[in-house]
């Protein structure tokens, strides 16, 4: 072999050596997103989680092709707070949206979608977003939403942030969906995309598609166990709780425990139904196990435990909500898991799927550590509540908390000042509360610190 033989051969080996470095070095391909989002949607309102009357086919499937937390909680059972604790990371005391009040995100505050088009994804948004200005102060690559609560027959609904409020014919869940999937399938770019489907139901006052008209008609809804309770002759509950201007029968559009639930469940057969479209459409285009699905909603509901409805307290059927994330080519199907996640942490967990840095100002971590279900992984022990709108609609107090696996301590911190204790272990239904009891005592100050600690972990200002 010549001298200029060896040289074009070691040449040649080079480049072959150089390109498998590449291959090896080259980051794996970055999953779309599809972000569903419910309004006032409990835990246990779908039939993977057991409700045996509501049926939701669809919704299922992405838990049985991927995973389910039971334990998914928000930090603000309010609707505004909540939506923008998941598109900022953050708790309320920071992002500042504090109650339904005061709606806006600053504008100085980074969110979800703005950092994914910094990282070269294309964002729509297609829905509710309960905020101030409808978030058409942010950028979009495309935009279908409404202001405020909107209606679920005719809605008015702007196309574009710069677009008209026009009425619509039809049902708002439709609509929306309807725009969602005609945007997937007229896109034209090889950029990875988030696009987020903010539904409006469940949310009250609640108004069926025609189509499920007769939907549960001859259904009886079961009352849960502490719908008769005696709240006045209960000394253990606050007057925080008792209260609470929540009552089943109080509302001329909440008269019985049966008549909402139905409506309610029969909203959500229409989000079921919307959910397929995304999904087949995804199917369709040969996106779908491309596509990171997670789906969840802002806040739970009361479906009458203690004769109440609506959400803001920190009790287990206002706080807990569905959390679904479907991405085969990192999650296992079928996968079930019962660790505490929560809405701060939804925005860490796609940025972490997107393989973009998550910003030191979240308040959030990842769950992608949780996706292989390995239970020696470290996670939270602990997690703060907090609710600030008062006085407001519901009359519910100013209340924080702290939430373990096993304990629930609530503070109402307006005076006058009022407390709540629970063993979640031996009192799910929260029957029992124990503060006060001297046997618990060393429980309570444990709970206290811990909640302090998490008040100082993420910056809450009015810590004196």
């Amino acid at each position: 072999m010549t001298i200029r033989h060896m040289i074009l051969t070691m040449s040649l080996l080079g480049a072959v050596w150089l390109g498998a470095d590449r291959v090896q070095a080259a980051e794996p391909p970055r999953p779309n997103f599809v972000i569903f989002m419910t309004d006032d949607q409990r835990f246990d309102a779908l039939s993977c989680a057991g409700n045996t009357i509501l049926q939701t086919p669809n919704i299922d499937r992405l838990a049985a092709e991927g995973l389910r937390f039971t334990n998914m909680f928000v930090t603000n059972s309010l609707c505004a707070p909540s939506r923008a604790t998941l598109l900022t990371g953050q708790y309320s005391h920071t992002h500042g949206v504090r109650d339904n009040k005061k709606k806006q995100i600053p504008a100085t505050t980074a969110i979800l979608p703005e950092i994914l088009r910094e990282h070269g994804y294309e964002v729509a948004f297609c829905g509710k977003s309960h905020v101030r200005g409808a978030l058409r102060d942010r950028k979009w690559d495309y935009y279908f939403g409404f202001k405020g609560q909107g209606n679920y027959l005719k809605p008015v609904i702007a196309e574009g942030v710069d677009g008209k409020d026009l009425p619509r014919e039809g049902y708002m869940d439709d609509i929306v969906t309807g725009k969602a999937v005609q945007w997937l399938k007229q896109r034209d770019s090889d950029k990875p995309f988030c696009l987020f489907v903010w539904f409006k139901a469940p949310h009250r006052s609640w108004l069926r598609a025609r189509r499920h008209h007769d939907l549960f008609k001859d259904v009886a809804i079961p009352k849960p166990k502490t719908y008769d309770a005696d709240l006045k002759g209960m000394p253990g509950k606050p007057d925080a709780f008792r209260n609470a201007n929540n009552r089943i029968g109080d509302f001329n559009d909440v008269r019985s425990l049966d008549g909402f639930v139905k409506d309610y469940y029969a909203t959500l057969v229409a989000v079921d139904e919307n959910v397929g479209r995304v999904y087949d459409a995804l199917k369709e285009l040969k996106e779908l196990d491309d596509t990171a699905i997670l789906y969840t909603s802002d806040n739970g509901f009361f479906h009458g435990e203690w004769r109440a409805f609506d959400k803001r307290l920190m009790h287990e059927p206002s706080i807990r909500v569905p959390l679904l994330i479907r991405y085969p080519k990192q999650i296992a199907a079928g996968r079930v898991d019962d660790r505490m996640v929560t809405n701060v942490d939804i925005a860490p967990t796609v940025l972490d799927l997107a393989g973009a840095k998550t910003p030191e100002s979240m308040h959030g971590h990842s769950t992608v550590p949780l996706f292989a279900g390995d239970k020696k992984t470290p996670w939270r022990d602990a997690w703060l509540y907090e609710y600030y709108e008062f006085p407001g609609a519901h009359s519910v107090r100013k209340h924080r908390g702290v939430r373990t696996d096993r304990w629930k301590y609530i503070h109402y911190f307006a005076e006058p000042q009022e407390y709540e204790l629970y063993d979640l272990q031996a009192d799910p239904d929260e029957v029992h509360n124990l503060y006060g009891q001297p046997e618990h005592e060393q429980t309570v100050q444990i709970l206290r610190q811990r909640l302090l600690d998490l008040r100082r972990e993420t910056d809450d200002p009015d810590l004196e």
